[in-house]
């Protein structure tokens, strides 16, 4: 087991790059990298890129046994509660080394909604057809940093998190091809080569997994349940899936231009690949105040300014989408409440518009108790309630008998929990997944008494149609 004890990271000065994936590019060579992305410059609702490669360890949970793998070839398996490996390999140390950074080594990856299997008995119905795991998750001794609000870019090395046999990747290895590729031209080339290269990146058409009678059904279905008083909220989603070869990253740089997102990620794995564009913040830790900020009513953008206007203001004096945003608001105060004091609801019903659709985004806040952790936030907080519905146990009973395919990382998160307690998560809808020789995305939404079948079933594709439009514009083959 590693030292924790708490030491300051190096904290090495690079050159500020406009365009992040620089950076990803650069690193991307290493095994496991991942780019968790503000949407810079596109989206202004993010300030951060964390670009990370060569874990000391990845955890990788599948059904009920996590597969820890350290990178000098040691494997173990554990059947233990997954949250509970991840706060053994990552004990935190509660007090921030570095304000400025919002990271300083740490754990970062995914946790996919079927991970709330560990958490909750649910029925199993729905075909499991994606080879993804459910959680995977690496420890990262360093990471490059890009702050677009200050204009700034560092690497954050943290030895302390490396174990007792060292890393595989020297230290001032990664250090010097940082350094050089921020001050040599040269690499520039790299960024730009992948992008011209779209010839290695081609898609078929979209197919949903359910038809519009099959839709129309599962909504009468959810209402019925409804209706009898098994639940106030359902989020249903309907899966698209295509058939797709070449190399994943070309097709996120094409999706990141076109619907920026403040909550983006990449992340390549062994068989596949995360290509999330997401809008929603799940959890943030900072210091000891806790913040989410659920998305719920959502009406996509008008074709001129005129309209564009008319829907944002129709969203806004929407009874049904702020119902719907409310009832989320409650569940997670409940589920903040947990481990958080002086929960407070901030701002309700915010309007925030987006290159797609314009949302309802509400703030819900609270102060971390002394004796919780930001972990233990997230696992009783998870999966987020803005995708599941309200009460949440019963809203998954029926996503679960209703959605004919698991949903595999959508609606789970991506995102980081820092060493010295801090955290970001995402909810990662807008998410797009490669296995094997297959890309899916899902589209979804709450489903209250009131909603009108026809529009939600339009919502549910408008949400992702951007998403699905641009690679097959750009990659159809």
């Amino acid at each position: 087991m590693p030292d924790f004890s708490l030491t300051n990271p190096r904290i090495v000065p690079l050159v500020y790059q406009q365009d992040p994936a620089f950076w990803f590019a650069i690193l991307r060579h290493l095994p496991g990298a991942i780019w968790l992305d503000s949407g810079h410059p596109g989206s202004s609702y993010g300030r951060f890129d964390l670009v990370a490669a060569a874990p000391q360890c990845l955890l990788q949970t599948r059904g009920d046994t996590t597969l820890i793998r350290h990178m000098d070839g040691r494997e173990v398996t554990s059947n233990q509660d997954p949250f509970e490996l991840l706060k053994q390999h990552l004990p935190l140390q509660l007090q921030t080394v570095q304000p400025r950074m919002p990271f300083v080594g740490g754990a970062l990856g995914y946790f996919g909604y079927d991970l709330g299997r560990r958490l909750e008995q649910l029925p199993s119905l729905a075909l499991d057809d994606i080879s993804l795991p459910s959680m995977a998750i690496g420890i990262y001794p360093w990471a490059v940093i890009q702050d677009h609000q200050q204009q700034t870019a560092y690497l954050v090395i943290n030895e302390a998190l490396a174990n007792e046999s060292g890393s595989p990747y020297n230290f001032l290895e990664i250090e010097q091809l940082c350094l050089s590729a921020s001050a040599g031209a040269w690499f520039h080339d790299s960024i730009n080569d992948i992008k011209s290269d779209q010839k290695s990146f081609k898609i078929n058409k979209f197919e949903s997994n359910l038809n519009v009678d099959q839709y129309h059904h599962a909504l009468a279905k959810i209402q019925d349940y409804i209706r009898a008083g098994d639940c106030y909220q359902v989020n249903f989603a309907q899966r698209f899936t295509a058939e797709f070869s070449g190399d994943p990253f070309i097709a996120y740089l094409a999706l990141r231009k076109a619907l920026p997102s403040p909550f983006s990620g990449f992340m390549q794995l062994e068989a596949g690949a995360i290509l999330s564009l997401s809008p929603e913040r799940f959890i943030r830790v900072k210091g000891k105040t806790v913040e989410t900020k659920p998305i719920k009513g959502t009406i996509k953008r008008g074709n001129t300014p005129e309209e564009d206007a008319a829907n944002a203001y129709w969203l806004q004096q929407s009874q049904k989408n702020r119902a719907e945003n409310v009832m989320i608001v409650d569940l997670l105060r409940n589920d903040l409440s947990k481990h958080c004091d002086a929960v407070q609801v901030p701002e309700l019903c915010e309007l925030q518009t987006f290159a797609n659709v314009h949302h309802l985004v509400s703030t819900v806040t609270g102060e971390l108790r002394p004796n919780a952790s930001a972990i233990a936030l997230l696992r009783d907080a998870f999966p987020g309630g803005s995708i599941t519905g309200a009460p949440k146990i019963r809203a998954m009973e029926i996503i679960e008998e209703l959605e004919p395919t698991r949903r595999s990382v959508y609606c789970g998160s991506l995102g980081y929990i820092s060493a010295d307690g801090q955290m970001d998560t995402s909810i990662a809808i807008r998410t797009l997944v490669c296995d094997g020789n297959k890309i899916h995305c899902w589209g979804g939404g709450g489903i209250v008494a009131d909603s009108e079948s026809e529009q939600e079933y339009r919502e549910s594709i408008a949400k992702v149609k951007v998403l699905m439009d641009t690679l097959e514009k750009v990659f159809g083959s």
